[in-house]
């Protein structure tokens, strides 16, 4: 078994902590280690480390090599983000490079789980389905109607046990749709975790995105040789970003299966996402969370952050986020977190790179 750790995406709806040169996924975000070696720890009892491969954006490599210097892990740079069927194709063809033939495990770099050890039951499990050739995801038993996830439908009777066919897999849903989806017991969020071997998705790629296949075969031949990094050059840029769930497990007619799973998941998607989780063991009597030099005085349900070198005080604050760091201070309310976004686009349009 072999498991592939995604690292290499952006963080922008972290901003202004996370930055194109340090995203969200290197930040030490809820615990006192940065996010991708939590993901690591979590899953290292399951495979040696040289089993477990980390694809990570090309300028993050060194902070990566540094964070993982006393760990046998290895270690593939994207030259440019091109969202995850790029990056899921790439790491099989490289585990296939390596003689692997068992499942990948691939998970993001940058989740949450508060119940690791039901998380790793379901993976092992996930595992040894996946041996027979079909792909498997985790599906996150929702707790609440969720109107930011995709979904997935299983089959209303199992194949075995708690193992389910997948049958279809949804968008983001409006908030009736994802009420009905939660009282139906149906549906799971989908958090973007797959078990499938190499050959499986390597076939899944040749049926559905030739050219990058095509593209792939080429390259493995500079695997592990100073020519590579020029073909992998050539490679993404002539390929689309496109994530795997559009590119593959939406048009695929291999059999897919789904693990509910219960395992305390949160894809920390958000400001408002973090708070939430942090509110578990963090909030005040008023459902305030403070996280560094602060002082909060007849505030309720905020959230602030010093990351900076200032104090940070507030009052008479209702809903409202506050991250302040060295060279730029955000406030917002607190529900419109996920829109963070929106400030990232202004700050590209009037050119001000130097704090992105």
């Amino acid at each position: 078994m072999y498991i592939v750790i995604m690292a290499g995406g952006s963080g922008t709806r972290f901003w202004p902590a996370s930055r194109e040169s340090l995203p969200k996924q290197f930040l030490n975000i809820i615990g006192d280690k940065p996010m991708v070696l939590e993901t690591f720890e979590r899953i290292q009892s399951l495979v040696p480390d040289d089993r477990i491969l980390l694809v990570v954006g090309e300028r993050h490599r060194a902070e990566t090599g540094r964070l993982f210097k006393n760990h046998a892990v290895r270690i593939l740079a994207e030259p440019k983000g091109r969202n995850t069927a790029p990056c899921i194709g790439l790491a099989a063809k490289y585990i296939e490079h390596l003689g692997g033939c068992e499942p990948i495990i691939i998970l993001p770099a940058d989740h949450y789980i508060a119940r690791p050890e039901i998380f790793r039951t379901g993976l092992l499990q996930a595992a040894q389905i996946a041996s027979g050739g079909g792909i498997v995801t985790l599906g996150i038993v929702p707790t609440r109607p969720e109107t930011g996830y995709g979904y997935i439908e299983r089959a209303e009777k199992p194949e075995e046990g708690s193992v389910y066919p997948v049958k279809r897999f949804v968008e983001k849903p409006s908030l009736e749709t994802a009420g009905d989806y939660l009282q139906s017991g149906n549906y799971y969020w989908n958090a973007g975790i797959f078990v499938a071997t190499p050959q499986a998705l390597l076939a899944e790629f040749a049926s559905h995105m030739p050219a990058f296949s095509q593209g792939l075969e080429q390259l493995g031949a500079t695997f592990d040789k100073a020519e590579f990094p020029n073909a992998l050059q050539t490679l993404y840029d002539d390929t689309e970003g496109i994530s795997f769930d559009y590119a593959i497990m939406e048009k695929t007619s291999r059999p897919v299966y789904v693990i509910p799973s219960e395992c305390g998941w949160s894809d920390v998607g958000s400001w408002r996402s973090l708070y939430e989780v942090r509110m578990e063991r963090d909030q005040d009597d008023f459902g305030n969370v403070a996280d560094g030099d602060t002082l909060l005085v007849d505030c309720r349900d905020s959230f602030l952050v010093s990351r900076g070198k200032r104090f940070l005080a507030a009052l008479g604050l209702r809903n409202i986020l506050v991250v302040d760091t060295e060279d730029a201070l955000l406030v917002a309310d607190l529900t419109k977190s996920q829109e963070v976004k929106k400030i990232i686009d202004r700050l590209k349009k009037s050119n001000s790179m130097d704090i992105l």
